[in-house]
C-alpha cells in the first residue's frame, strides 16, 4: 500500500491505513494538518495562536480608530452610483 513504509513509523501507518477509510473532508483536514506540520519545520510559516479576548477587542478598537474614507452613508452612495 505504501512506496516508503520502512521509512514510517508504525503509528503513523497505522493512521494513514485508518485515514483512507475516513470521509473526504477528513482526509482534507489531516492533509491540511500535514501541510502546515511542513510549512512549521521548513520555515515557511510561523505557528498560529489564538488571540485572547483582551487582544480581539484591541484589534477591534484599532479598526473602529482608523479614519473613514468616504464619510457618506451606504444609501447615500449607493444613490449617488444610481445617478450616474
Amino acid at each position: 500500500m505504501c512506496y516508503s513504509c520502512d521509512m514510517m513509523t508504525k503509528t503513523l501507518q497505522d493512521v494513514m491505513e485508518h485515514a483512507a477509510t475516513w470521509p473526504r473532508e477528513d482526509q482534507e483536514a489531516l492533509a491540511e494538518y500535514a501541510r502546515e506540520i511542513e510549512a512549521r519545520r521548513t520555515g515557511l510559516t510561523r505557528p498560529r495562536r489564538r488571540l485572547t479576548i483582551d487582544e480581539m477587542l484591541a484589534v477591534g478598537d484599532e479598526i473602529v480608530a482608523l479614519p473613514l474614507l468616504d464619510p457618506r452613508s451606504p444609501r447615500q452612495i449607493m444613490d449617488d452610483m444610481n445617478a450616474l
